[in-house]
């Protein structure tokens, strides 16, 4: 059986990678020590479909190293010491040459797991490298973490996912055997999430799908074909409390339009409402409090306001998708979360004068939208003014 597109057109060079610049562009911090083939024991965290394999094989190809793959869904401890030995082996001992072993999932690995990997990685039996899609701080033990190096890889750009395209049809024989016309490509960007692979399997399902001659991609014809996609939003992992940490952000922040869409992307996910309620709780007695004693009162005087706000928001976050949470906003309860920047540029709004500091809350893509219009009465009119002063009018208010 033929292998998927996204297997088929899978880079096998540095050359032909796509995105992820931060690390293997010109001045990456992988670039060097992949170009000298010196390479450290790593962890690649990054949501489904960013490269994090494709980059594992590249390193190991261009460092000319045996190369062993391990699943966390199917291996056990038997299996970790079996490769191991193979390992070791194969490879010269502490020599920039020691054999790769790529665990994909690493984050299902239990602690006896991980713990069958320490003497191996400490000893220079092995490089490891692996690939997670969950927080490292929550789910590699501690004395395997620290003997690894972290590196983030982000959600494919617009960019990149253009440009992942090229490539398919450009280097993918069957591709190239059709007569493909991309006349729009707005829905399968947007329904890939900024994951490479979900793209590619959607664009060939399309293909697929289409009757022989001239084939026109648009976003009807994509929409027809493929099933809307929920929003990305993990209720138990890192989207769920980033997520809700921008929300929070945003409203002590005096930013309505923020807090909006950042509440939409919630409702949209699923979240159980409980939860909302209870952090707006908190958020009323913490923040607010004694500043104005009628916060709960007023919120459901403004539920019209709202509710309306809250109906273009979701539309957005279904036109827009999986915006990726500003950096600042991010929550960082680790120390590797806060090495890696989370919350680093955040202003507390508390610590500036009239408790107010003019930072970005939503995505930058779509800054300075705005999806809360004050209704035309005496207190929401003072409302109104007051956003207006604070934002210098940035939302038009």
């Amino acid at each position: 059986m033929e292998a998927p597109l996204a297997e088929r057109i899978r880079p096998q060079h540095l050359s032909d990678y796509i995105s992820q610049l931060h690390l293997v562009g010109p001045t990456g911090s992988l670039t060097q020590q992949i170009e000298k083939g010196i390479i450290p024991s790593l962890l690649f965290w990054g949501p489904p479909g960013t490269g994090k394999t494709t980059l594992a094989q590249i390193i190991a190809q261009e460092s000319k190293r045996p190369f062993y793959v391990l699943s966390a869904i199917n291996s056990g401890v038997a299996a970790v010491r079996e490769v191991i030995d193979k390992a070791k082996q194969s490879g010269g001992i502490f020599t920039a040459k020691n054999p790769i072993l790529f665990i994909d999932e690493i984050h299902r690995f239990s602690k006896s797991q991980q713990d069958s990997l320490l003497a191996a990685v400490e000893k220079g039996w092995i490089t490891l490298i692996g690939a997670t899609t969950e927080n490292p701080s929550f789910e590699v033990i501690p004395a395997l973490l620290s003997r690894c190096q972290v590196y983030v890889l982000n959600p494919f750009t617009k960019t990149d996912l253009e440009a992942l395209l090229q490539r398919a049809m450009t280097v993918d024989p069957y591709l190239q055997s059709k007569n493909i016309q991309l006349i729009e490509t707005e829905a399968l960007l947007r329904l890939s999430g900024g994951d490479g692979r979900k793209l590619l399997n959607i664009f060939e399902l399309v293909v697929n799908a289409s009757a022989e001659g001239e084939i026109q991609i648009t976003n009807e014809r994509v929409l027809h074909l493929v099933q809307q996609n929920t929003v990305l939003y993990d209720k138990t992992g890192e989207q769920h409390y980033d997520i809700v940490s921008a929300f929070i952000k945003s409203i002590r922040g005096s930013d309505p339009n923020a807090a909006v869409y950042w509440l939409a992307r919630m409702i949209e996910g699923g979240e159980d409402v409980k939860f909302i309620a209870r952090r707006m709780l908190i958020l009323s007695s913490e923040d607010i409090g004694n500043a104005n004693p009628t916060a709960l009162i007023m919120a459901n005087n403004t539920f019209q306001a709202v509710a309306m706000a809250i109906g273009n928001a979701q539309a957005l976050v279904k036109q827009t998708g999986d915006l990726p949470v500003p950096l600042h906003l991010r929550n960082a309860p680790t120390k590797l979360m806060k090495e890696l920047g989370y919350g680093e540029e955040y202003q507390y709004s508390h610590n500036y004068a009239n408790n107010f500091s003019e930072q970005e809350f939503l995505p930058d893509a779509i800054q300075e939208t705005k999806f809360y219009e004050p209704g035309t009465n005496a207190r929401e009119n003072g409302v109104r003014e007051f956003l207006k002063n604070r934002w210098k009018d940035k939302y038009n208010y």
